[in-house]
């Protein structure tokens, strides 16, 4: 049989993971990390591409990504983060991403476009 104070403390240390576990989980946005997405983006992308609201592409054929919107549909992209994106010049690498992944760079991408 537990004692009270043994009683107390391993109450206190399941409220104290209950707690944790719900300050460590993502900020959902439509179920993804926008944060994650932007994480993977620069890591990625911003070597050639504008990644954020603002300032140009160091590669005159990389899009900025704020303006993706005016030539696709940003969720018809998933498919091509999937399997592989493909672009009509040499330089860019080919990149696949997990589907968690490519919920999070959809989010961010969603984040960012211009009207």
């Amino acid at each position: 049989m537990r004692t009270g104070a043994q009683a107390k403390s391993m109450s206190a240390g399941i409220a104290a993971a209950l707690w944790l576990s719900v300050v460590t989980l993502p900020s959902p946005v439509h179920g993804t990390d926008v944060a994650q997405g932007q994480m993977i983006i620069e890591l990625y992308c911003a070597r050639c591409h504008a990644t954020g609201h603002s300032g140009e592409s160091t590669h005159k054929a990389a899009p900025p990504f704020r303006f993706l919107s005016q030539k696709y549909p940003i969720e018809s992209l998933a498919e091509a983060f999937a399997e592989g994106i493909v672009t009509g010049h040499s330089e860019m690498p080919e990149f696949r991403f997990q589907p968690d992944e490519i919920d999070s760079i959809l989010a961010y991408l969603q984040s960012l476009q211009k009207p």
